[in-house]
């Protein structure tokens, strides 16, 4: 009797532990990590055909680039006519043309939302509004050697040698404009590809888009001295961007929605800088180079000289009138004088 009772709290002893043990295992079960096959997101891919669409956002005068648009599955029922086709529309074709519509990012190109460079206006549409086309002669020296395309940004430099009197020359170059937006190379807006491969290649003009006032400064600069295109790094607007807003020279109204915020943005990363700039003299380049302004004129030459009068060795005409006689009174005594 008193095995059969051992024997019965055993039993009921290992019954526990099972049930324990059960517990434990489908307590960490439940709070581990999904499974593989539960956990993998099941996307749904379009079934239709590809079609054009932007990669992100292309404003109003945008250059369509290679990275700026791609071929994306879309819904069979959603295609439209007027969409860009993969197998129909050739993207090396359409590379140059400029946005004349607005595009959101994802959305697809129409055939109404380019202009070729063949069209009417074609150019007037690359431009943003209230901008200008100015074209700037350019050697391999001057333009980066055939490295910038259109779309690129360019800061302009202006170099000059000022001579004088005083001494040598004075060497000297300095930026009038920044972040000007490159519409052409010669007369192409088109970035000519090799097996894939961007074709460099040198031109003699370069078409800019700026404001008024900068055209005019530009255009007074290629009389002055010589005009140089620097190219600008694509971070550096960003940069010159979050630095804007950190000062607080650029503010996003409050309440502005997404589209707006990113319109604000885009205009203030477009925006040509024409202000403070910079400049560099001879002196900081060789100790041998003057660093002043020489003088154009010398000392006696810029005092301003007196009118002499002389009197005629003889006669000629009529004789000159009788000067007025002044009479000076000090005291009792008085002078008379011319």
């Amino acid at each position: 009797m008193e095995m059969d009772r051992k024997k019965i709290v055993l039993l009921g002893a290992l019954v526990v532990a099972i049930g324990t043990g059960l517990g434990a295992l489908s307590l960490l079960n439940s709070s581990g990590e999904p499974a593989p096959q539960a956990q993998a997101a099941k996307i749904e891919v379009p079934s239709g055909p590809k079609v054009l669409v932007a990669q992100r956002a292309l404003p109003i005068g945008t250059i369509l680039t290679a990275d700026s648009v791609s071929f994306q599955p879309w819904p069979k029922e959603l295609v439209q006519d007027a969409y860009y086709l993969d197998g129909e529309a050739d993207i090396a074709s359409l590379l140059g043309t400029v946005v004349r519509e607005p595009v959101t990012a994802g959305a697809p190109m129409t055939r109404g939302s380019l202009v070729s460079p063949k069209d009417r206006g074609f150019l007037a549409a690359a431009l943003g509004p209230g901008m200008r086309a100015i074209t700037v002669p350019v050697t391999i020296k001057t333009g980066v050697g055939g490295f910038i395309f259109p779309g690129d940004r360019v800061d302009v430099l202006l170099s000059q040698s000022v001579k004088g009197q005083d001494g040598p020359a004075l060497n000297a170059v300095e930026t009038i404009v920044r972040n000007i937006r490159v519409l052409a190379t010669d007369q192409s807006t088109t970035t000519a590809k090799v097996d894939g491969v961007t074709v460099v290649k040198t031109f003699r003009t370069v078409t800019i888009e700026t404001t008024p006032r900068i055209a005019e400064k530009v255009t007074v600069a290629q009389d002055i001295g010589d005009v140089s295109l620097v190219l600008r790094s694509i971070a550096d607007n960003q940069s010159e961007l979050d630095s804007a807003i950190a000062s607080g020279a650029l503010k996003v109204p409050n309440g502005a929605s997404k589209a707006d915020e990113d319109r604000i943005l885009q205009q203030a990363v477009a925006r040509p800088q024409d202000g403070a700039t910079s400049y560099v003299t001879g002196g900081d380049v060789s100790r041998f180079q003057r660093r002043s302004m020489p003088s154009t004129r010398s000392v006696a030459a810029a005092a301003p000289s007196m009118p002499r009068y002389s009197a005629p060795s003889e006669p000629s005409g009529p004789a000159p009138a009788p000067m007025p006689m002044v009479r000076v009174i000090r005291g009792s005594k008085s002078s008379a004088g011319f």
